[in-house]
């Protein structure tokens, strides 16, 4: 049952024809009626069926305006990198003894990064940090001799772009609170990294077939690109 906030809202939004994103942050964020700070997200479909091969995108963009999030980031690292790692400003910090402790689910943290020797030890945990999504990658930046790097990266405003296997991709822009200005730029990192998957996946054709925007509460809205992706 749909509540009455809800029921207030506009609706059969999305057979409205696609707007570019100056135009519509106005009326997303005038949807933003709960009391909290509502994230806007974009909700992407990509042509990831292709001729000769299927196109899983799973990669990182660096979010000038940030997420408007904060991130629980752990380290996993030998003895000599624990000050790197606190001076870095990571939440959770260790080497063995952390390693036992996610062995037996002991989990609360958002980010892992390690260093590539501790990264044998964390291989073994596959079938725990995986499903989460936590497994540290080296094309991700989340494997790493550089802990500065990797835990400033992660807590200044990073976001990860994974498309399911249906070729949806979900990821949010910011917060409501964020100005346009800060929401565009963040929007227009994700449309380059993006663009820079297509090019070096070969896609034929369009990469993306539908967009829609929405805040965390509200309802969506299409898209029109700015760029031919």
């Amino acid at each position: 049952m749909s509540s009455k906030r809800y029921n207030n809202l506009p609706n059969k939004t999305q057979e409205l024809e696609a707007e570019k994103i100056e135009k519509i942050l106005s009326t997303i964020k005038k949807n933003c009626t709960t009391k909290f700070d509502e994230s806007v997200d974009l909700s992407l479909q990509i042509n990831n069926k292709q001729k000769k091969s299927e196109i899983n995108i799973r990669t990182i963009v660096n979010l000038p305006g940030g997420t408007g999030k904060k991130v629980k980031v752990a380290v996993v690292c030998e003895d000599t990198k624990i000050s790197e790692a606190k001076d870095a400003g990571a939440d959770v910090i260790g080497g063995d003894d952390f390693v036992e402790k996610i062995k037996n689910g002991e989990m609360n943290f958002e980010k892992l990064i390690c260093t590539p020797s501790m990264m044998i030890k964390l291989s073994k945990l596959g079938k725990i940090l995986g499903p989460k999504g936590l497994m540290p990658n080296p094309k991700l930046g989340s494997v790493t001799n550089d802990i500065k790097k990797a835990v400033t990266d992660a807590k200044s405003g990073q976001a990860e772009i994974r498309n399911d296997k249906d070729g949806n991709i979900g990821v949010s822009i910011g917060k409501k609170s964020f100005n346009d200005d800060l929401l565009i730029k963040n929007y227009t990192a994700i449309l380059e990294t993006l663009e820079k998957e297509k090019n070096s996946n070969t896609i034929k054709g369009d990469l993306i077939k539908s967009a829609f925007i929405t805040s965390t509460m509200g309802v969506s809205y299409k898209l029109k690109l700015g760029k031919n992706i």
